[in-house]
């Protein structure tokens, strides 16, 4: 969608908690409008505060070129939900996390919104055809759930139901990245989606090993951010040992295999890594990376950390 033309589409945003208002940032500081609904008076003037305060902060750090006062012209708040989705391009739900009030609230809008208007939930657990399958048009229903916050956690996964048409799939994934989002779409439903998956296996783990009594919390935090996620914010889990291993992931799973199986198993899960799994992960892997420019990535993740590092030795010694 041509940057001149993104201030005559309106994006409507239904619940103006963190999330709202967070996707409203993304919006905005894109060029969209955005009209930001609820039905709550005092939280509606409360999210036009923490609007202003997320553009100042991201304003500060270089991260939007948006001024404060054209980011809250492009920014309507609503307490009337038929007015908040007039005229709108797409819908982005964003209330609590209980299925009925959402399987309410995706019944109501698809009665109100037209029928090529995509309605996306911005739900972090929930498939989008276990509340929005029996309503008018579920066909233009899906999960558009970001990580959080979005204006800095710049993913989006993209999770179509069995009823989803291919068209909205494609007309999402254009405009998360007109709004400068990173899409994902998901090849199938599954509860928690990726992100909150992935996020639940270390946290699952993080929980038994303070209950075994082998770390405290502060530690195993200390591991996180001071380690695993400061790899991780360069390169994926799959990237991650594909480098630390001297002949890519193929010997990492040679070597470690048996070890996370027999962790697994003490755990009571099944991690049996298959050769035809392994054989898919190594094909997908050397696609990205030959072997032959192993060393050269691992300057190059080695420099990353090292800015990184800086930077956040830099924020630390100022805050």
């Amino acid at each position: 969608m041509p940057e001149s033309t993104r201030e005559e589409h309106c994006i409507g945003i239904i619940g103006a908690g963190s999330i709202g208002v967070a996707w409203a940032v993304v919006f905005t500081t894109a060029g969209y409008r955005v009209r930001l609904y609820d039905l709550d008076r005092h939280r509606v003037d409360r999210a036009r505060e923490e609007f202003t305060d997320r553009i100042a902060e991201l304003k500060k750090f270089g991260l939007v070129t948006t001024d404060i006062d054209c980011a809250l012209d492009l920014l309507s708040t609503e307490t009337d939900i038929k007015k908040n989705i007039s005229e709108v391009i797409h819908i982005q739900e964003c209330i609590p996390e209980i299925k009925e009030e959402k399987k309410k609230l995706f019944s109501l809008l698809s009665g109100l919104v037209p029928e090529s208007v995509p309605i996306a939930s911005s739900t972090s657990f929930l498939p989008i055809s276990t509340f929005a399958t029996e309503i008018k048009n579920p066909e233009r229903c899906l999960v558009i759930h970001p990580g959080n916050p979005p204006y800095l956690l710049r993913v989006a996964e993209i999770v179509p139901g069995p009823l989803t048409s291919p068209s909205i799939v494609d007309a999402s994934v254009d405009l998360m990245r007109h709004a400068g989002m990173h899409p994902i779409v998901l090849k199938k439903e599954t509860n928690g989606f990726v992100f909150n998956r992935l996020q639940g296996a270390l946290l699952n783990e993080a929980y038994s090993l303070v209950e075994d009594g082998v770390a405290s919390v502060e530690d195993i935090d200390t591991i996180v951010k001071d380690g695993l996620g400061l790899r991780w914010s360069i390169v994926g889990p799959f990237e991650t040992v594909d480098l630390n291993t001297r002949g890519g992931i193929r010997k990492h799973a040679e070597r470690m295999g048996p070890t996370y199986q027999q962790i697994g198993a003490e755990r009571g899960t099944s991690t049996s890594w298959m050769p035809a799994l392994i054989d898919l992960v190594e094909s997908e892997r050397r696609s990205k990376l030959p072997l032959n420019m192993w060393e050269e990535r691992v300057r190059w993740r080695d420099r990353a950390m090292m800015v990184i590092s800086v930077a956040r030795r830099n924020f630390l010694e100022d805050n």
